[in-house]
């Protein structure tokens, strides 16, 4: 079993924000899966199905929205995997994330790694004990020199950022099904070159 995790901040007010582009991103792949997140489960939104592997096997994958807000992810996190049936969690665990360092739309696929001053990240990383778990980084930009960081993750995407977003987003669930089905490495290859 794969476990996926979108990181954001519940309710309406945060929807539409930056900092939610984990949840947008997860949500778009359960939709595509038949995966229901209704569920209300380990302080989150949660939901399993399967992803179609090479040779017409079926790979089990749970996704879960934390609803702890961002700060406390590694709660929820930390209680679905003492719950599932999940091993080692730098193995069977990818986590996707907003990250203001990578220009916008711009996907990075890490094997492992700190948190980059991501307070989700942060939280994962000391709720489960380790930081060698897979990421998937979306590219949200740096705010304009000054601006307050925390205030700029809350905001909503521009007209511009807006007008190509959905197309990041299928872009970015296109690289977490190659994360699942073909492995960190060919996901790495394939998505971490010069994306135009």
């Amino acid at each position: 079993m794969k476990l996926v995790v979108g990181l954001g901040n519940p309710g309406r007010r945060y929807a539409l924000t930056r900092h939610n582009a984990g949840f947008r991103i997860v949500e778009r792949f359960a939709k595509g899966h038949g995966i229901d997140l209704s569920r209300q489960r380990f302080a989150g939104r949660f939901g399993c199905g399967q992803l179609e592997g090479h040779g017409g096997e079926s790979i089990d994958v749970c996704v879960l929205e934390p609803e702890t807000f961002m700060n406390l992810s590694g709660e929820s996190v930390a209680a679905a995997l003492r719950e599932l049936p999940i091993d080692d969690p730098d193995q069977d665990m990818l986590v996707v994330v907003d990250d203001v360092d990578l220009p916008f739309g711009r996907v990075r696929v890490r094997p492992s790694g700190g948190s980059a001053g991501h307070r989700g990240l942060d939280s994962i990383i000391t709720c489960i004990g380790s930081r060698g778990f897979p990421r998937l980084r979306f590219g949200i930009d740096r705010p304009a020199c000054g601006a307050d960081t925390a205030a700029y993750v809350l905001e909503e995407f521009s007209s511009s950022e807006a007008a190509h977003l959905d197309e990041h987003i299928g872009n970015a669930v296109n690289a977490l099904e190659t994360m699942l089905v073909d492995g960190i490495k060919m996901a790495m290859n394939r998505y971490n070159g010069d994306q135009r």
